[in-house]
């Protein structure tokens, strides 16, 4: 019988341990994905509520359809944002974005005398100076008071706002057209958010 050779012996554990260990370390790895899994599956719900959104709410908007448009919201790479008319003397159009937020339908009832059952989606800035809903085209056609899809809660006024085309009307021009129309709202500034408490 040959004598034992602990020296194998002691490396076979030693390299059966390792592999246990390895093995365990990769169980304890796949709880983890399970957790992004999660925060991933949040991620996609965010961004496809974004861009339900963005389907509504996307192009430009004005305070009386008889005016150019005023307001402008897009999805950029940042999400949902809402852009101002620029006077002429700014050599561009529109300004710079202000992040538009997708706010949850238990907020309707606070900005707009609806019913939350009756609005597609609800959108507003982080100081909620301005606040966006789309109401359902059913309800538009029983309720005689709207004549709109879409409600603009702005500067602390709730309204009915339209959906025009883009255009390059500067503003300066809105003005002198509000001044011509004595019925119209007229131009609308709404000043940058910058830091704000949500609410």
């Amino acid at each position: 019988m040959k004598p034992l050779n602990l020296s194998k012996i002691s490396s076979a554990l030693f390299i059966t341990g390792a592999a246990l260990m390895l093995t365990a370390c990769d169980k304890s790895e796949t709880t983890d994905p399970v957790v992004n899994t999660e925060a991933g599956a949040k991620q996609q719900d965010s961004e496809a509520l974004i861009k339900q959104h963005a389907a509504i709410f996307s192009g430009c908007y004005t305070v009386s359809h008889d005016e150019p448009a005023q307001i402008k919201v897009s999805q950029q790479q940042q999400g949902l944002v809402m852009q101002m008319k620029e006077p002429k003397s700014a050599n561009r159009v529109w300004d710079d974005p202000e992040p538009l937020e997708v706010m949850p339908m238990d907020k309707v009832s606070k900005y707009f005398s609806v019913d939350p059952k009756n609005v597609e989606g609800i959108i507003g800035r982080p100081d909620r100076v301005l606040v966006m809903a789309q109401v359902k085209q059913a309800y538009v056609n029983i309720d005689p008071t709207l004549d709109s899809q879409y409600l603009g809660y702005i500067l602390q006024g709730a309204n009915t706002i339209y959906k025009v085309e883009c255009d390059d009307t500067p503003a300066e021009e809105l003005s002198e057209s509000a001044a011509q129309n004595k019925d119209s709202v007229g131009n609308i500034t709404i000043k940058p958010a910058g830091n704000v408490a949500t609410q």
